[in-house]
C-alpha cells in the first residue's frame, strides 16, 4: 500500500510531527514516540496514552439486537448490564476466528461493537450476513476518534480532568460525561496489563483531548509498546493468538464462549473443542539460548516440528526472550522445546503464562 493511499486517524495532524509512522492496518499509525522501553516502562510505572482511533466502532440497535448479538457472538450477551462491557468473539461456522472484539451495552436495545481495524470490513460484512429482524447495524468508524489512557496512575490524573467519578467506575464498566471539556464514553477497559481507561469521542474533539493529556504529563505511546505491554500480560492480538485458523479456545479465550448456553454462529465446533479438549493450546516458552524468536517460527520437540511462535519478543519488564507458541495438546505441558530462528534451533524452556500480571 503506498503511502498516499494510508488512512489517517483524527489525531495525525498532532501526532504525526513526533510519532515515527508507520502502515499499520492500512492506517498512518505512530510506532513509537520516544523509545519501546520507555514508553513500555512509562505505562508500566505512571501513565502513558496512545491513539487508537483507527479501531472500528459499530453500533447495533432495535428489538431484535439482543437476538441478533446472541446469534453472532461468543458470549451471553443477555448477562450485559447497560452500562457494562464484555469481551466477545465472532466466530466461523467451523469455530475459527473472525475477530475479538468489545461490547458495551449502552442502553435497553443500543449496543456498541468495538473491533480491530484491520477487520472493519470484514465485521461488518460478517454481521450483515446473519442480519435479520428489527436490527439496525451502523458502522460509524469514522465519527469517533479513541484514546486509550494506561498505567497505575491513569485515575490519579484523569480525575483532574473530569467530575465523573473515575474510582467508582469498575472494571470492563464506563461511564459517559465530560472530561478534558469533551462529552465522551469513558470506559474502565485497556490492553495493556494495566489499569486504564480507554475513552470514545467524536473525531472533531480528539485532539483537544490529546493536548489536554500531554499537558497533564501523560506519555505519548506507539503501536510497538502497546504490543509488548499486551504480550506481557498474554492478551491475544488478531492474525497472532487468534486468526481465521485458530479458534478461540485454541488461543484461551474459553472464558469468552459460551456453547454450552447457546447457539451461535460456530458454536457446535466450539462445544465440541470444550468438551473434548481442543487438539492445539497456546503455551509459554523462554529462550534458553541467545536470541528473539518471531513470528511464525518453528517450534520442535525431539527435533520435529510440532508448532509455531504466535508472537515473540524481549519485552521490557520480564527481561528475558520469551515466546507464546500454538502447539498440538499432547505436547503442551513438555518442559523442554526448541525454537528455529534463522536457520538455527535455540533452547526453550516452557514457562507459566501470563507473563505479567499487575499486583492490585
Amino acid at each position: 500500500m503506498s503511502q498516499t493511499t494510508l488512512k489517517r486517524t483524527p489525531l495525525f495532524d498532532i501526532i504525526a510531527p513526533t510519532g515515527k509512522m508507520v502502515d499499520f492496518a492500512g492506517f498512518e499509525m505512530p510506532v513509537l514516540f520516544s523509545s519501546i522501553k520507555e514508553e513500555h516502562t512509562a505505562v508500566r510505572e505512571r501513565v502513558g496514552m496512545f491513539d487508537v482511533s483507527h479501531m472500528g466502532e459499530l453500533f447495533v440497535s432495535g428489538s431484535d439486537a439482543l437476538a441478533f448479538l446472541q446469534q453472532t457472538l461468543s458470549n451471553d450477551i443477555s448477562k450485559i448490564a447497560i452500562g457494562q462491557a464484555q469481551y466477545n468473539i465472532l466466530c466461523q461456522e467451523d469455530g475459527g476466528t473472525v475477530d475479538d472484539l468489545l461490547v458495551y451495552r449502552l442502553n435497553e436495545q443500543d449496543y456498541l461493537l468495538v473491533v480491530n481495524a484491520s477487520n472493519i470490513e470484514k465485521d461488518e460484512a460478517h454481521l450483515r450476513h446473519y442480519l435479520t429482524g428489527d436490527v439496525l447495524l451502523e458502522n460509524q468508524s469514522d465519527a469517533y476518534g479513541q484514546i486509550a489512557v494506561q498505567g497505575p496512575k491513569a485515575v490519579e490524573v484523569l480525575q483532574e480532568l473530569t467530575a465523573l467519578k473515575l474510582e467508582d467506575i469498575k472494571f470492563f464498566r464506563f461511564a459517559q460525561g465530560e472530561l478534558a471539556g469533551v462529552e465522551m464514553l469513558v470506559s474502565r477497559s485497556g490492553y495493556t496489563g494495566e489499569d486504564g481507561f480507554e475513552l470514545y469521542m467524536p473525531s472533531a474533539d480528539a485532539s483537544a483531548v490529546w493536548n489536554a493529556l500531554l499537558e497533564a504529563d501523560v506519555v505519548p505511546c506507539g503501536l510497538g509498546a502497546r504490543d509488548t505491554l499486551r504480550f506481557e500480560a498474554c492478551l491475544p492480538l488478531y492474525g497472532h493468538e487468534l486468526s481465521a485458523t485458530i479458534s478461540p479456545i485454541e488461543a484461551g479465550m474459553g472464558f469468552a464462549v459460551k456453547p454450552q448456553v447457546k447457539s451461535f454462529v460456530g458454536s457446535e465446533a466450539l462445544l465440541k473443542q470444550k468438551e473434548d479438549g481442543p487438539r492445539r493450546q497456546l503455551i509459554g516458552l523462554e529462550l534458553t539460548d541467545k536470541g528473539i524468536a518471531r513470528q511464525d517460527a518453528p517450534v520442535l520437540v525431539n527435533g520435529e516440528t510440532v508448532g509455531f511462535v504466535t508472537t515473540g519478543t524481549l519485552p521490557p519488564t520480564i527481561g528475558k526472550a520469551i515466546a507464546l507458541a500454538l502447539v498440538p495438546t499432547q505436547y503442551a505441558t513438555e518442559e523442554t522445546f526448541e525454537i528455529e530462528v534463522r536457520g538455527k534451533k535455540l533452547a526453550a524452556k516452557r514457562i507459566d503464562t501470563p507473563f505479567y500480571r499487575r499486583s492490585k
